[in-house]
Formats: C-alpha cells, sequence, structure tokens
C-alpha cells in the first residue's frame, strides 16, 4: 500500500453467518450483489462484488465465536500502513486482541480487535492496492458506519489515535446526546457517526448500504424473512434511514439519499 493514502477508510466487509447460502440470497436479492467464489484458502468464503467490483466477503461463523454464544454479525476492515503496529497501539490504549495480525497470502495482512467499549472492528493492510475508493457512496456500497458506545467521545480519542480520524461536526440528539460524526483528515465527507448507547443495547458497529429506493429494499427486506428495527425515517440532510437484522441474525442498516 502507498504510505498512509488509504489510511483510516474502510475497505472491506465481511458477513459472519450461520447460512451461507440463504444469507447470500438475501442480500443479493435486496441490495444487487454478485458473488464470487475466492479460492485462495482452505476456510470456503464467497466475496461480494458491486457492479463487479470486490467488496467483502461471507464466510461461516467461526466456530469459537458460537461456542461464545455470539450472533451473526457483519465485520468492517479499515486500512491501516502496518497491521501490527496498530495492533500494538490499540492495546497500549485499552483494546483487546481478537484475532492477531495474521497474513493471507497474496491478499494482505489483518487483525481483528476490541475497542476498550467492546466494539469489534478490523484492520487490514492489502498486498496490493486498497479495496473501494475515497468519494461519495454509491449505490450497492457502504455509505455509513455508526457506532454506539458507551462514552463516544473516549472511543473517538481511540479511533484517532489508531486512523487519525478527526471529528466533522455534530447533532444534537436532545435526551440522548450527542451524535459525532468523523471522517478521514482533510476530506471532509464524514465516514459515519457515534453516540452513547441506551443500556440495554450493546455496543457495537452498524454498518449502512446505499441504495436507490428506499421502500423497496425495505418491502424486499420483510418478504425475505428480515426484520425492520426502525425506519424508514428521515435523518438531518434529508437522508432516509432504515435499521434492519436479517433472517440469521446479522444486524445491518439501509439508507438512500434525498433527491
Amino acid at each position: 500500500m502507498s504510505e498512509d493514502t488509504s489510511r483510516g477508510r474502510f475497505v472491506w466487509y465481511d458477513l459472519m453467518t450461520s447460512d451461507q447460502d440463504a444469507a447470500s440470497d438475501f442480500y443479493t436479492d435486496l441490495i444487487g450483489w454478485g458473488t464470487t467464489a475466492w479460492e485462495g484458502g482452505d476456510t470456503p468464503y464467497t466475496m461480494w462484488t458491486n457492479n463487479d467490483a470486490p467488496l467483502g466477503g461471507i464466510m461461516n461463523l467461526p466456530e469459537e465465536a458460537k461456542q461464545a454464544g455470539g450472533p451473526p454479525h457483519w465485520l468492517a476492515y479499515v486500512a491501516v500502513p502496518d497491521p501490527d503496529a496498530t495492533v500494538a497501539l490499540a492495546v497500549e490504549n485499552g483494546g483487546t486482541v481478537i484475532v492477531p495480525a495474521t497474513d493471507i497470502p497474496a491478499v494482505g495482512r489483518f487483525a481483528v480487535l476490541q475497542d476498550p467499549q467492546h466494539a469489534v472492528f478490523a484492520v487490514f493492510t492489502p498486498a496490493e492496492a486498497a479495496p473501494g475508493h475515497d468519494g461519495p457512496p454509491n449505490i450497492g456500497e457502504f455509505s455509513w458506519h455508526e457506532l454506539a458506545t458507551d462514552d463516544h467521545e473516549s472511543a473517538f480519542d481511540f479511533y484517532n489515535k489508531l486512523f487519525g480520524w478527526e471529528k466533522t461536526g455534530d447533532h444534537d440528539m436532545g435526551e440522548m446526546g450527542t451524535y459525532q460524526m468523523y471522517g478521514r483528515p482533510g476530506s471532509g465527507i464524514p465516514l459515519g457517526g457515534m453516540f452513547n448507547k441506551p443500556k440495554e443495547m450493546p455496543p457495537g458497529w452498524l454498518l449502512y448500504v446505499r441504495v436507490g429506493d428506499m421502500k423497496q429494499a425495505v418491502e424486499k427486506v420483510k418478504a425475505a424473512g428480515g426484520t425492520v428495527l426502525k425506519g424508514p425515517m428521515e435523518v438531518p440532510g434529508g437522508d432516509m434511514v432504515t435499521q434492519c437484522v436479517d433472517p440469521q441474525g446479522a444486524a445491518f442498516a439501509l439508507h438512500s439519499s434525498k433527491g
């Protein structure tokens, strides 16, 4: 990777699920993604594609996660110049290592971490150019990355040290407190937001996918056995969002731009 050109950008998204075939059918119909098998490892792994560009993958929920009671979930990867250094920095600042820095031959090196408030994320240094792109997200791409946490100020400080993220603005949610938006240095484009979660809500990342027609997408979620948790609802700026759970139990969200 060229030094720091992709640092702090979300570049890959994995779905850990209990039923790969059913989950694949659900998202390909809902979002319009394609799939392609990756033959580079011993573990079955299928990549998601959007307009033929890879953006993530789908795999079985690891056995250790099942034994610990972990549900199906999405895992986002953030680009870093050196995953080993990032792992050390995360631990130094109160993070926990879930999967140590590991090589994927001809693909890159990754690690899975937990922040001090127990939200799980991954870091990745690709062997070649980082996937994805800068600039506004296209339809079918992940467009917003939202962290529900116990202390959004402390969480932001942690991620700022790891990825250089900067505050790009905030929104007053009244009794729910401040919704803090963040982005890569100098980009001017928010990557997502952070907020203090209700006590009953577990900490974690919620990933939003941009769709062209929110009403149609919500109907597809319901028809395919998914659950709509909240929305559709308008957010500041006029965009629409809907928070959902897929049939296997993985949380995700939909986002449509106004106009």
